[in-house]
């Protein structure tokens, strides 16, 4: 498909520069191993706020023109994922699409293009283009489309905002339990668990809209699971305790999804004992566990028992039916490279493949973050790159600090060859990585290349001082 799609490309004569140079970045992304996006066309104009905009890409007769069959739902949210930094060219090509190739919007899609106009704070626009879509019977809103409004709008601690929104829900029938509980996991997710409580609870919203918000029975166990995560995710720790006592005091069923948040719990506030007790009480109540609960089991046994423990339960869990999953080998992999156990660790690795569990990052930085022999890192480091899971750029940060404490400055410049190689852009803090090593070096001028580098980027607010040449006192010996 790409080939066809570089020839159209040429028929777009006025904008045939801007586009091939946007298209040799976006053959980067298609190639990827974790990427099969089939097209991507950009836009160089912006759209307007109010008004269906006229797209910016080039318009051309038959030859040029996309066919409806070429572009499918998944294609087209691809696409607009390739556009998430850029809510200008994402909203453009989302109406381009639409207009100019004959696509008929899905919800998936709409979604999409909401997703990252929120990320952007452009609600009005967002709240316009769901309306349009409406009008035009292209596409209605759905669950996910008012879940993702509010995830946006608490993300920008727009609280009332997101109450707001989930009154409107009623105008597309989507105001429901569905809708409510989209709404609390949305406060809880990012830390507004005090007004989620109150919302549930107290019913202190209610009289600010003008009617009842709590038409739907909020004394069920997934409202509670929900507000007792998100005090997790606050790590108000007593809290999380006083709620967990408050379910027993309000007559609240605990199922496995409540001992799993409450396990986690004490495993992050440094009680790992404790979350094994609740492990063996679920037994006892005969609460069959799921692969998260084991995952979360297993890390606290072997935290608090050892981790011949831990690999004890993995057995269990296997035999009671529950089938492992990429997690739960990482879990094992990381107690073992804990506990200098790297042989063990090493075979764990390759059992992952057999078992039809894909190692990926999290996999790989266990070995990273426990191996004190460069060698070792740089060979598990070729070999994680060649069964295709790619480096993050914390991967990079982490192991140039690693090798700078070390001393060893090759390894440090690979690794920074090898960041371009894979199309990563280094941020402030392998910047500073890099430059810290080349002080340690006495690289001077090198360093002084890559600080002036990373102050051009706007990466840093100024030059660092140390960096800076030092200009004699002409005339401090003249006196």
């Amino acid at each position: 498909m790409l080939p066809s799609i570089i020839s159209k490309f040429h028929h777009f004569r006025s904008h045939r520069s801007i586009l091939l140079s946007k298209l040799q970045i976006l053959l980067l992304y298609h190639t990827s191993p974790h990427s099969n996006v089939q097209f991507p066309p950009k836009a160089t104009s912006h759209p307007s706020q109010n008004h269906h905009p006229t797209p910016s890409f080039p318009v051309n007769p038959a030859p040029t023109h996309f066919e409806k069959s070429n572009f499918e739902p998944e294609t087209v949210v691809e696409t607009l994922n390739s556009y998430a930094n850029d809510r200008k060219l994402a909203l453009e090509f989302y109406n381009w699409v639409e207009t100019e190739c004959g696509f008929q919007h899905t919800a998936h899609t709409l979604n999409r293009i909401v997703d990252i106009l929120g990320k952007f704070f452009e609600y009005e626009i967002a709240w316009n283009l769901i309306e349009r879509m409406r009008i035009n019977g292209c596409c209605l809103p759905d669950h996910t489309t008012f879940r993702v409004l509010f995830k946006r709008y608490v993300s920008a601690h727009l609280v009332k905002e997101a109450i707001d929104a989930f009154v409107r829900s009623n105008d597309y029938n989507l105001r429901d339990e569905i809708s409510f509980s989209n709404l609390i996991d949305a406060l809880c997710e990012y830390k507004h668990v005090i007004e989620a409580e109150e919302l549930c609870f107290k019913k202190s919203w209610g009289d600010q809209f003008g009617q009842d918000l709590l038409c739907f029975n909020v004394e069920n166990t997934k409202i509670y699971n929900i507000i007792l995560r998100g005090w997790f995710k606050m790590q108000w720790w007593k809290k999380c305790r006083e709620f967990w006592e408050e379910m027993d005091k309000r007559g609240v069923e605990k199922d496995m999804y409540s001992y799993s948040i409450y396990m986690d719990i004490q495993n992050k506030s440094g009680k790992p004992w404790k979350a094994v007790k609740l492990y063996k009480e679920m037994r006892k109540k005969g609460i069959q566990l799921d692969v998260v609960a084991y995952n979360t089991v297993i890390r606290a046994m072997g935290i608090s028992e050892g981790v011949d423990v831990a690999v004890r339960l993995y057995k269990e869990m296997i035999e009671l039916g529950c089938a492992p999953n990429v997690v739960t080998f990482n879990t094992i992999l990381k107690l073992l490279c804990e506990n200098g156990r790297y042989r063990e660790a090493h075979r764990v690795l390759n059992l992952m493949t057999r078992k039809g569990c894909e190692p990926n990052i999290v996999t790989y930085h266990c070995f990273f973050t426990c191996l004190e022999k460069p060698r070792e890192i740089l060979r598990y480091f070729d070999r994680m790159l060649e069964s295709g899971v790619r480096a993050r750029m914390d991967t990079y940060v982490m192991l140039m600090r690693k090798f700078g404490r070390w001393g060893f400055l090759r390894p440090v410049l690979m690794l920074w060859d090898k960041m371009a190689e894979h199309g990563l852009s280094p941020d402030e803090f392998a910047y500073n990585a890099l430059i810290d090593v080349l002080l340690q070096k006495g690289l001077l001028d090198m360093a002084r290349k890559y600080d002036e580098e990373m102050f051009h980027k706007g990466l840093s607010p100024k030059p660092r001082a140390e960096l800076q040449p030092k200009m004699d006192d002409q005339g401090s010996g003249n006196a």
